[in-house]
């Protein structure tokens, strides 16, 4: 039990992490000069949100693609933050001879799901024949935690690794 909760504390302090990096604004500057204790006033107040501003194309696993046997919830630590309408691209082989464990993209619809691997309410977004060629694309297009996992052999491979979630954020201008 002790596991589940350290498991739950790391998750919050990862989402709590990653939101004070996006809400980050270059506005705050470090600064000594007269004594405003790190407040550039020249930037205030801070700027809206540009939804807009160059949005990323990410593979997703990196050159690995979307596999069995990566850590996906480290890879997504790592290339946090993710911010609005950033394409996260999922390329996998399609189901052949050659392929019998196949994957898929499923949309889990909170937390406590994802925690699980509990596929009950969990959405299909991505089929095993839609990883191939240049992959399947999801774009980030709400402000919302967005929970993945791979569906295949009855939530095996999520509970293996393939599930992460990121938590898209406005980019500032």
């Amino acid at each position: 039990m002790a596991f589940k909760h350290t498991q739950l504390f790391l998750l919050l302090l990862s989402i709590a992490s990653m939101l004070a990096l996006g809400l980050g604004n270059r506005g705050f500057e470090k600064s000594t000069k007269n004594c405003n204790f790190g407040f550039n006033y020249t930037n205030w107040p801070p700027r809206h949100p540009n939804p807009t501003q160059s949005s990323r194309r990410i593979i997703v696993g990196g050159a690995t693609n979307w596999r069995f046997g990566f850590n996906y919830t480290e890879w997504a630590r790592k290339s946090a933050p993710f911010f609005f309408n950033d394409t996260l691209v999922f390329k996998f082989d399609p189901p052949s001879d050659n392929n019998t464990h196949p994957h898929s993209v499923y949309l889990l619809p909170n937390l406590w799901s994802f925690l699980r691997c509990d596929l009950r309410w969990a959405k299909q977004v991505a089929k095993t024949t839609q990883g191939g060629g240049e992959g399947f694309e999801f774009v980030l297009n709400k402000w919302k935690p967005y929970y993945f996992a791979c569906g295949e052999s009855n939530g095996f491979h999520c509970q293996s690794g393939m599930k992460f979630f990121v938590m898209p954020f406005f980019r500032w201008y």
